[in-house]
């Protein structure tokens, strides 16, 4: 059975909480509403804790996720502007937690320079456009892209 929308982000911030402990010296029992176990063994633990990555835009619930437990975010799908707004909602998650809202955006704080970050956003939705026009047909009848093209070098150039 699919269970409902609150039963779903239940399993997934307990997942979450599960993960981490097994990254972590505890190897002790998890005892969740819907996950309960006896011990939280990872074997062989990782050489360091694998990052987090939570996607998705919901203000109330993912945002909140994202401040608490992920290590990276991934909103960046609808233009500047719903980006801008989403990280608002994820700087109030994160000062509501304590947290540095640098330690989830991996670098300087596009909230500090909104016009910078636009600008930045506006550039990369133009590369998503040549992404998708750079699509050619392989000739096993799949599609190849042709990165190396137009697409890195405007990569290259709005990096510098």
């Amino acid at each position: 059975p699919y269970p409902p929308m609150a039963e779903r982000f239940e399993r997934l911030e307990e997942a979450l909480q599960i993960a981490l402990q097994m990254w972590s010296d505890d190897e002790g029992p998890y005892d969740g509403t819907h996950y309960h176990l006896a011990e939280t063994i990872n074997v062989p633990q990782p050489l360091r804790r694998p990052p987090i990555l939570i996607g998705g835009t919901g203000e109330r619930k993912t945002l909140r996720l994202v401040a608490q437990y992920a290590d990276a975010c991934n909103i960046f799908a609808f233009g500047p502007e719903f980006v801008q707004s989403k990280l608002e909602v994820l700087h109030r998650h994160c000062d509501d937690l304590g947290r540095d809202p640098a330690t989830i955006l991996g670098g300087p704080d596009p909230l500090a320079d909104p016009d910078g970050f636009l600008s930045a956003m506006e550039r990369y939705a133009a590369i998503g456009v040549d992404l998708v026009q750079l699509r050619r047909p392989a000739d096993d009848g799949s599609f190849v892209h042709r990165l190396g093209e137009r697409v890195l070098p405007r990569l290259a150039e709005i990096s510098r």
